[in-house]
């Protein structure tokens, strides 16, 4: 049976992969670093689950992370680096501590996490699918450190597809649009919601369980010619970049 890891896995897009991969026949491994919410969550999801507490910024608990699903599993086929923390506020009010929160998981997270992952994959011909945001692909404001962060995992992806693939190791990059978590729920003000809306071609916000589909697909056999690849699940969002909706009328 193929063994996935899925950082970030508690909540949210990470745990909605992780309930995708165990329903297509995965054994799953869930790594967050919210102890709590991760053993609450996967006390219902089965023995094909394990859960890992894992800050993906330390490399000593990644490489116990990566030690600890071998010991389980005998294998690593797939790893989903979806971990990550959002911080938004002005540049002029974002210090070097602030910078280097978001950068320490977004980034070197994705880069350790891969990194301890690469021997176990070549023995498989794994996958890696970083999960990186429309933001690293259009600017916007208030998201100098957030968005330069997913803006370079999508170049770490490339380069890792371009280096990795000889050892038949695929890595992959999708970057969410606006997501209807319950933490986006929480703040986006009903302004907020209706200008994505009339911004987005399908006129609505993706689902966790979207994003899932996406991602179990680049995991999977399914997706064995596909690597390098920057995948954009956000309903038409950035393909249409700066076009005004009201200029999208076809009546």
């Amino acid at each position: 049976m193929k063994c996935a890891i899925v950082t970030g896995a508690a909540r949210g897009i990470g745990l909605a992969t992780a309930k995708k991969m165990l329903a297509d026949g995965w054994r799953v491994v869930l790594a967050d670093w919210d102890a709590d919410e991760l053993t609450s969550v996967c006390a219902v999801l089965g023995d094909n689950a394990l859960p890992l507490v894992t800050d993906v910024s330390n490399p000593e608990q990644v490489n116990a992370m990566i030690a600890g699903t071998l010991n389980w599993a005998g294998r690593l086929d797939a790893i989903v680096n979806n971990a990550g923390v959002a911080d938004f506020g002005p540049i002029e009010d974002t210090d070097f501590a602030r910078w280097r929160a978001v950068m320490d998981v977004n980034l070197d997270g994705v880069f350790l996490c891969s990194q301890a992952a690469i021997a176990a994959l070549k023995a498989q011909g794994g996958a890696i699918v970083n999960i990186a945001s429309i933001s690293g692909l259009r600017a916007s404001t208030l998201r100098v450190a957030y968005g330069t962060s997913k803006a370079a995992v999508i170049q770490l992806t490339k380069q890792q597809a371009a280096e990795l693939g000889e050892y038949g190791i695929r890595a992959n990059c999708v970057c969410p649009g606006p997501v209807r978590t319950k933490l986006a729920m929480a703040v986006h003000s009903q302004e907020i919601i209706d200008a994505y809306h009339d911004a987005i071609p399908l006129n609505r916000y993706g689902t966790e369980e979207e994003l899932a589909n996406v991602i179990t697909f680049l995991c999977s056999d399914q997706a064995s010619y596909v690597t390098g690849q920057v995948v954009a699940v956000d309903g038409g969002f950035e393909s249409t970049g700066v076009g005004l909706p009201a200029l999208r009328a076809t009546d």
